[in-house]
C-alpha cells in the first residue's frame, strides 16, 4: 500500500519559517561580528601606531564595504598613516562609507569639501555632509559639529543653504554588501 505524501500544515511551515530566518540572522550576523572584530584589530593597530598593520587589516575590509574600515582608511589616506597621503583616495573612502551613513566619515567628507581637499571645493556639498553628520553624531560629538556645521553656513548665499538642506533632505544611505 502506498503512503500518501502529507502537506505540511500551517504551523509547521511557520515554523520552517522561522528556523530558516533564524539560521540566515545568525549567517549574518557572525559575518558582521566577524568584520567588527577585525575593524577592531585595525583600530588597535592604529592606537598603537603600527599603521603598517592597520592598513593590511583595514584595507580587505574596506574593499569588502565595510564603513567603518572605510572610514577609518579614509583617515589614514588623508593623514599619510601607513599609507602614501592622498586627499582624493581620502575623499574615495570617505565617501563610500558617507554613503553608508557613517557620521564620522561625513564629517570629515564634508571638510575635505569646503576645503577643496581631494575634492573640488564645494560649499553646498560640505554643507550637506556636516548637517548630516550632525544629526547622526553621537552625543559627545554633536555639539562640535553643528558648531562647525554652523560656521560653514556662514560662507553660504541663503540659494546655496536652501540647495544643502534639499540635498541632505533627499539622501538616503545605502549599504555597497
Amino acid at each position: 500500500m502506498a503512503l500518501l505524501a502529507r502537506r505540511p500544515t500551517a504551523a509547521c511551515l511557520i515554523r520552517m519559517l522561522r528556523v530558516a530566518f533564524g539560521a540566515a540572522l545568525l549567517a549574518l550576523s557572525t559575518a558582521g561580528l566577524a568584520d567588527a572584530q577585525s575593524v577592531r584589530q585595525g583600530v588597535s593597530a592604529l592606537n598603537r601606531q603600527d599603521y603598517v598593520s592597520a592598513s593590511h587589516i583595514l584595507i580587505p575590509l574596506a574593499e569588502q564595504g565595510v564603513a567603518a574600515a572605510q572610514s577609518y582608511l579614509g583617515f589614514m589616506f588623508e593623514t599619510g598613516r601607513g599609507v602614501p597621503q592622498n586627499y582624493t583616495e581620502a575623499a574615495m573612502w570617505y565617501r563610500r562609507a558617507a554613503e553608508q551613513g557613517d557620521s564620522g566619515a561625513q564629517y570629515s567628507l564634508g571638510l575635505l569639501y569646503d576645503k577643496g581637499f581631494g575634492v573640488p571645493r564645494n560649499i553646498i556639498e560640505a554643507s550637506k555632509w556636516l548637517n548630516l553628520s550632525a544629526a547622526a553624531a553621537p552625543r559627545r560629538a554633536r555639539e562640535a559639529r553643528v558648531r562647525i556645521r554652523d560656521a560653514v553656513t556662514t560662507k553660504m548665499t541663503r540659494g546655496e543653504l536652501a540647495r544643502a538642506r534639499l540635498r541632505a533632505l533627499e539622501w538616503a544611505p545605502s549599504r555597497e554588501h
